[in-house]
């Protein structure tokens, strides 16, 4: 069955409190596995370069500066609520190792890794469209991947007709890709706009293509 094309748009009012917001997205039919030694020496290859990294140097780093000044804007603090590619670096730093999930979830994190955005992918089969990229609202709640009961209220949010199911800090477990998913959703969000958010999604589907065997690839830009 063909991947739909997808319906995602963003908040009017986060649009307005952050200009800059930009999403990429990719969807595809998937054949996941547990490891491919291929992709991780790509991903060591591209962790390597953070190995040691002082923190306050990387959090100078455009993306994830630009994270943390939305984080602000939305009134958290960044240093409670990391973005996802802050936690990921940071984890490379103190010389420890990256999770190993499975093959679609390792191609995330490839991508965040070499573009320091945040980058989330989830089981679109587990998503009712349409999607909204907004504000959690106060009293919204998920249970996050291997996190607990974590309060959205104030971050970067992904919703469906279901509710909130990921953010730039941590995903929820009801979209989270298992080694049986067959349909993803990757978005990769970018604080600095839209420019260089085409290659970016285009490599993401390389990647898929490549590792997991991608195929009826639909991508865009939602600015």
């Amino acid at each position: 069955m063909k991947v739909p094309m997808l319906s995602l748009s963003i908040a009017t009012e986060f649009k307005a409190k952050i200009p800059a917001v930009v999403v990429g997205w990719i969807t595809a039919s998937v054949r996941n596995s547990q490891h491919d030694e291929a992709l991780w020496r790509e991903i060591e290859t591209a962790a390597a370069r953070f190995q040691g990294v002082n923190m306050d140097e990387a959090r100078r780093s455009p993306p994830i500066k630009a994270l943390r000044d939305a984080y602000r804007a939305l009134g958290n603090d960044p240093t409670r609520y990391r973005g996802s590619n802050e936690a990921l670096v940071r984890r490379i730093s103190q010389g420890k190792d990256l999770y190993r999930v499975n093959t679609v979830v390792d191609v995330n994190n490839l991508i965040s890794l070499e573009t320091l955005h945040s980058a989330g992918t989830f089981d679109l089969d587990r998503i009712q469209p349409p999607i909204t990229f907004r504000v959690g609202q106060p009293g919204e709640i998920y249970t996050g991947i291997g996190r607990g009961e974590i309060k959205i209220e104030g971050l970067p949010i992904f919703a469906d007709q279901l509710g909130p199911f990921g953010s730039t800090t941590s995903d929820s477990e009801r979209t989270m890709v298992q080694l049986e998913t067959t349909k993803i959703m990757m978005v990769i969000i970018s604080f600095l706009g839209a420019e260089g958010m085409e290659a970016i999604v285009h490599r993401a589907g390389e990647l898929l293509e490549k590792y997991v065997a991608g195929n009826e690839i639909e991508s865009g830009v939602v600015t």
